[in-house]
């Protein structure tokens, strides 16, 4: 057990963004990073699709495999496709794709359509002469994935995309039993992203009796957008194959990419300015005002087809679940387990706030550690879309303010999420009003950066850790943001402790504070 990690002044200085005085717009994170470079890199993919198994034939992952390629051919991908591969076959393919993109330095896309399975937490893709009687025989005749992985890590290249439509039921046929279906949970390693065709610990959809496979049906279709970043095809994958399967499949993604990639680029990468910013958002703040309080999936679903990375994502993706739940949709859960190596696991926001329940938290100066107020907050009242506390203070369903104590009003920021996941994310833009004066906008960066043992005056938690960086500007001030949330959603309901910094346009110091968790009282 450990103390939960503190910022130093030192470490905050090291960490604060340069140019204190500028305020960046949305984009120009990613215009700041290598993402250009990513878009001028050369492309590799290797495709396989293995159908002609002995004992568990597929129908569709040749003829996925082979538009695949052609999709990607037509992205600017250089790809080597093989079909119906031995083991052989199979390790010599990636051993020259892991060459080819140590050579060049590429951005690696690797696509994998056919069987695979998981054996004490690492997964394995079979090969088509596989004859596996015991599932431990994996080991030998299975290509492991995670070794693949780490190979790969060596190539040195700025980023890989590894996609498995490989959790077919039945791997085995009748000659083998799986002890766990489909494939086990692995954090994506840093520069890559990796996709599931399906939750981990779950089984796909081998097609419904067209030519391809659900999952790649949809993904050829959302990868020929263009403009779209490659987290954004698969967030409409992911919504797609779900409403397709009726809650049956839901696809799975990790990533560590800290650079934009699309598979179609925009002819000109730059970061938007804070007009065109600020029209955007004021336009989808107009829409989920508009649909925030809908019943039916539909509202929720254009959303996110059309914002799949919007200011209000998360809350909207909580409010499709509920919608859909009503409508009898049984959603699959991802199978994660603590004991699992090579995942820090996925876990759901705990929503069922209740009337009591109360939260006291200790407000400290970050530096000095001396405590300058204390806090609680007890649910009074909740409603189809927020919560409300007997200090004043609203907050939505997922715990993030939309009213302070003090009685500033805001649009609701998405720091707190509807899941959580190591890798995981997204943006969120608030403007919070300060009646009567004018009103401040502000737009952060959020990701889940890792999960830690931490123990506080409330207890010992496991919890993910939340960071985030951006500005804040208006009512005459311009501040650069940054904060740390520790965050254990299957525990309580609101965050355990956070951390703030503000700088003004100097890089003087105008908050730093610390809040923690004291007591809490859940129904």
């Amino acid at each position: 057990m450990r103390q939960a990690n503190q910022w130093t002044r030192r470490r905050l200085l090291q960490a604060s963004v340069a140019g204190a005085g500028v305020a960046l717009t949305r984009g120009a994170v990613f215009a700041q990073s290598g993402g250009v470079n990513l878009v001028r890199a050369p492309k590799q993919a290797l495709v396989i699709g293995n159908s002609r198994y002995r004992h568990a034939p597929l129908r569709n992952p040749v003829n996925d495999a082979k538009a695949m390629a052609a999709a990607l051919t037509s992205a600017g991908f250089g790809v080597a496709l093989q079909l119906d591969l031995p083991q052989s076959g199979m390790q010599e393919a990636i051993k020259r794709f892991g060459e080819e993109l140590a050579r060049n330095k590429a951005v690696g896309l690797f696509y994998f359509a056919g069987h695979g399975a998981q054996l004490a937490w690492r997964n394995y893709l079979i090969p088509v002469d596989a004859e596996i009687a015991d599932v431990q025989e994996l080991r030998e005749r299975g290509v492991d994935l995670n070794g693949f992985i780490e190979g790969i890590r060596r190539a040195g290249n700025p980023m890989n995309i590894l996609i498995l439509d490989a959790c077919r039921d039945n791997p085995f046929g009748s000659t083998a039993r799986i002890e766990q279906k489909g494939l086990s949970q692995l954090d994506a390693p840093p520069g890559t992203f990796l996709a599931y065709a399906t939750a981990p610990g779950n089984t796909a959809i081998d097609g419904d009796g067209g030519d391809h496979g659900l999952y790649t049906e949809h993904l050829l279709r959302e990868i020929k957008v263009p403009e779209t970043k490659v987290e954004d095809v698969f967030k409409r994958v992911r919504l797609g194959v779900r409403r397709r399967s009726s809650g049956l499949q839901i696809p799975w993604e990790s990533t560590s990419l800290e650079d934009d990639f699309w598979f179609i680029p925009p002819k000109e990468v730059k970061a938007l300015a804070a007009q065109e910013t600020e029209r955007q958002f004021k336009e989808e703040l107009a829409i989920w005002e508009k649909i925030q309080d809908a019943t039916q999936p539909g509202p929720f679903e254009d959303y996110l087809r059309r914002y799949p990375s919007g200011p209000f994502t998360e809350l909207a993706q909580l409010r499709l679940d509920r919608a859909l739940a009503r409508q009898g949709e049984q959603k699959i859960q991802i199978v994660s387990a603590p004991e699992n190596p090579y995942s820090k696991g996925t876990v759901s926001a705990d929503t069922n706030f209740k009337v009591g329940d109360s939260y006291t938290y200790s407000i400290t100066d970050l530096y000095t550690k001396v405590e300058i107020r204390r806090e609680t907050n007890a649910v009074a009242r909740i409603t189809d879309t927020e919560v409300h506390y007997d200090s004043g203070r609203i907050t939505d369903l997922l715990g993030n303010l939309r009213r302070y104590t003090s009685g500033q009003v805001s649009t609701g920021g998405q720091i707190l999420g509807a899941d959580y996941s190591v890798g995981k994310r997204w943006i969120t833009r608030t403007i919070t009003s300060l009646p009567p004066g004018p009103s401040l906008q502000a737009e952060s960066e959020v990701r889940v950066t890792g999960r830690e043992r931490i123990t506080i005056a409330a207890g010992t938690f496991y919890a993910f850790v939340v960071e985030t960086q951006g500005w804040a500007t208006g009512a005459g001030v311009n501040i650069q943001t940054r904060s740390r949330h520790w965050i254990a959603p299957d525990r309580v309901r609101l965050a355990l402790v956070v951390e703030r910094l503000r700088r003004g346009r100097s890089g003087n110091v105008v908050l730093a504070e610390r809040e923690e968790l004291v007591s809490y009282k859940q129904s």
